[in-house]
């Protein structure tokens, strides 16, 4: 019996493509994410992660290919994808002229959220920046930004979560705390995608990964299944995209 079989879909693609006039940036990737995962997309910078996060959320139509995500078409029903997964894009970019808390209200409203004020409260005291509630966006620190950000993304806590990038603003001692919540989050039945050049990371939270290279696939596999064989995730990431570079 297949993974596929075993493993209820959260996230399927089927031989997605992403061109930008003659530069191919995702080569006819298929790839199926189960529930439950903490699944990391991983590769170089330029390797397509950040596109295929964008396909997969509807914000870019793949050029050939199709996609589910909580089981809805990403092609037929972009719109119906964002409103029921988290996203928290690589660049973080709530509306300056918003306060923190004013854009968790606009969140809210957008969302449906019930008792939005007292969600948000419990992420401005976890995420430690109830300093900045009333601080204009356009003023905050990137760091801030991407609690902020992480912040809107689980605010109506989402079956599932794809995320450009999780940790690469927040210090050691904010990444810890994110890292725990994000394995919780996971335990509790819940999917987590991300993407991140960042391979101790990944080797430290992820169940499954996928390496993309020059927006090809190169592999897709477990953490555990790298364990059991003695390999660690960076090493065996080095070899194979060296190997595609030498051809």
């Amino acid at each position: 019996m297949s993974r596929m079989e075993k493993t209820e879909g959260i996230i399927e693609a089927r031989g997605l493509v992403k061109q930008f006039g003659d530069v191919t940036a995702v080569n006819n990737i298929s790839l199926f994410v189960g529930k439950g995962e903490l699944f990391g997309l991983l590769g170089p910078n330029g390797s397509g992660k950040t596109t295929m996060i964008k396909m997969l959320t509807g914000q870019l139509r793949p050029t050939s290919g199709s996609a589910t995500v909580i089981g809805v078409d990403v092609v037929k029903d972009p719109v119906g994808v964002r409103e029921r997964v988290g996203i928290i894009p690589e660049q973080e970019t709530p509306p300056s002229f918003l306060t923190s808390v004013e854009y968790l209200d606009f969140v809210g409203e957008v969302r449906g959220i019930p008792d939005v004020q007292k969600k948000a409260d419990w992420w401005f005291d976890f995420l430690e920046f109830s300093d900045k509630r009333d601080v204009l966006c356009k003023d905050l620190s990137r760091g801030t930004r991407q609690k902020l950000m992480f912040t809107q993304a689980f605010l109506h806590k989402p079956a599932l979560a794809l995320i450009d990038e999780p940790l690469i603003n927040f210090d050691p001692i904010m990444q810890h705390k994110v890292k725990e919540y994000l394995t919780g989050y996971v335990k509790s039945g819940n999917t987590i995608f991300i993407s991140t050049h960042i391979l101790g990371i990944a080797e430290e939270i992820c169940s499954g990964f996928a390496i993309l290279h020059k927006g090809k696939l190169l592999h897709t596999g477990t953490v555990a299944g790298l364990k059991e064989n003695n390999q660690h995730l960076d090493d065996f990431f080095l070899s194979l995209v060296r190997k595609d570079d030498h051809g």
